[in-house]
């Protein structure tokens, strides 16, 4: 049963269907495996093992009776604590919200429920999800599979661990500037950054509404096409047969390759050229508009994520982590002329941009610049936090403010990944070319 831990979601749901895997034996599994972690705490803020043995009993009926409502009916999975759940405490790693219970799940957590996944419970993050780093002082700071002493990647932070760790068949977190990419890459796994406006938010703690999304953490390409499925109480869609022969890829020059560690260098050009080895096309563009983009994140970000929690945060700001609020702040120094102007000209750029890589099934570049920061440093030292942080989201806010879907892979290298860059709403497509390339770098 502990080969169940390592297992990928899907393999593990078909396991169920086959009779061969008994849902509240699986659930008790992990249950064990988080109790006995010693770096349990760290990673979950809460276990919900109640719901989830009672969840994982229902889906072992069903399975008896031949009626499982989805194929990862009575997987148990982890969920970022700022995902509303009913009758749970929901903090989003914030004293700000200690003690905060709702009274109803989240959208997705319902449409997830509704398909038969069980809730093991809620992982730490980013206090409300201001970091790409996962240090929080406030609650708890997960760890990274590759090294204990630097962070996880942030805001997901417990939500990478968790699967990762062997905690969690699979994760549900946010990705806001690179939340979802930046601790699946760091840990090894695969992380899909949905399209702006695709998946509900309904019930989710905010940070920036108009870029927060959501978007599993899991082990594989198929993992994170049911899950897409799921969390938005669809049909799961038909990943067919695709390809990499053929196939064109663009790697993008501009920004993303600026001052790159060179483990994570070289771990994207092993990742190309395993990728041209097995028949894709690939060529070398620039966009500069990009350079016009990011330092309007500055606007965008702190003015949105200010303007919802001023009155929050100005009422306990000695409640916060104190980098945390200063990058809230930050959002004061922005009028709201600034920010309409921001926008006229994000979207300008968008339109630009989507047209020059019409031609292209994905965009590469590498998902992250640097490898995972040691946290005493981190604790220690402030300009390297600032700096580190930047840097950490630099590549995946590029994905964020061109308004698209985006996949991180495992390139092999220990917390390096490869990230492709679809088109808006073009989820279906981009995970059909992903699970391409996923075969090509395995």
């Amino acid at each position: 049963m502990q080969e169940w831990l390592t297992m990928t979601a899907a393999d593990l749901g078909r396991g169920i269907g086959d009779g061969q895997i008994d849902p509240v034996v699986l659930c008790q599994t992990y249950l064990d495996a988080i109790d006995a972690h010693p770096l349990r705490d760290r990673i979950y803020a809460r276990v919900t093992a109640d719901r989830a043995l009672a969840e994982a009993g229902a889906a072992r009926d069903r399975a008896r009776a031949g009626q499982r409502l989805s194929p990862l009916d009575g997987v148990p999975i982890s969920w970022k604590d700022l995902f509303d759940t009913a009758g749970i405490a929901t903090e989003a790693g914030s004293a700000l919200l200690k003690d905060r219970v709702p009274d109803r799940d989240a959208r997705v957590l319902a449409n997830a429920t509704a398909m038969g996944l069980v809730c093991l419970g809620k992982t730490h993050m980013s206090e409300l999800a201001f970091s790409g780093l996962g240090y929080n002082p406030s609650t708890a700071t997960p760890p990274c599979v590759n090294d204990e002493a630097a962070v996880s990647g942030g805001s997901s932070s417990g939500a990478a661990a968790s699967v990762a760790f062997g905690l969690a068949a699979a994760a549900i977190g946010s990705d806001t500037g690179g939340s979802v990419r930046v601790p699946a890459a760091w840990n090894d796994l695969v992380g899909l950054k949905t399209t702006s406006g695709r998946v509900s938010l309904e019930g989710t703690v905010p940070l920036a509404a108009k870029f927060d999304t959501v978007g599993p953490l899991c082990r594989s390409v198929e993992d994170a096409s049911l899950l897409l499925a799921l969390t938005e109480g669809a049909r799961p869609m038909d990943m067919g047969s695709t390809d990499i022969e053929g196939r064109r890829f663009a790697i993008l020059r501009t920004v993303a390759f600026d001052d790159i560690e060179d483990a994570p260098a070289a771990a994207f050009d092993d990742a190309v050229a395993r990728l041209k080895e097995a028949g894709a096309v690939i060529e070398d563009i620039d966009f500069d508009p990009i350079k016009e983009a990011m330092p309007l994140s500055g606007c965008l970000y702190t003015a949105e994520a200010y303007g919802l929690w001023r009155d929050v945060i100005e009422a306990n700001p000695d409640a916060m982590y104190g980098e945390i609020l200063e990058r809230f702040r930050l959002g004061k120094s922005h009028s709201g002329p600034d920010y309409v102007a921001a926008w006229a000209k994000i979207d300008q750029i968008r339109a630009a941009y989507v047209k020059a890589v019409a031609g292209y099934d994905a965009v590469l570049i590498p998902t992250a610049p640097l490898l995972p920061p040691k946290l005493d440093r981190l604790e220690t030292e402030h300009d390297y936090y600032v700096s580190a942080n930047l840097m950490t989201l630099r590549n995946t806010r590029i994905g964020n403010l061109m308004g698209l879907a985006a996949v991180t892979l495992p390139t092999g290298t220990p917390s390096c990944g490869i990230m492709l860059m679809g088109q808006p709403f073009g989820e279906e497509h981009l995970l059909r070319i992903a699970a391409a390339a996923e075969e090509a770098l395995a």
